[in-house]
């Protein structure tokens, strides 16, 4: 039924509908805050990522030396 779902055509007419809609001064605008918002989701799900996976490890603990023993 729908085999090549996105032809070349396809997007050509997406794309005159986005200028049509937006006009083409916006458009760089929109693209230009589309890429920041992305950038700083990935960030944060990194973040994310990062601070669970150091969440999760046990933090090393020093062996404190036996009564009567020296540290050396």
């Amino acid at each position: 039924m729908l085999r090549n779902g996105l032809e070349p055509w396809h997007l050509l007419i997406v794309a005159i509908v986005l200028v049509v809609l937006f006009g083409s001064k916006k458009l760089p605008d929109a693209a230009r805050s589309l890429g920041r918002s992305m950038r700083i989701l990935k960030s944060e799900a990194k973040a994310m990522k990062d601070d669970g996976a150091a969440s999760a490890e046990p933090a090393p603990r020093a062996v404190a030396p036996a009564p009567g023993e020296t540290a050396s």
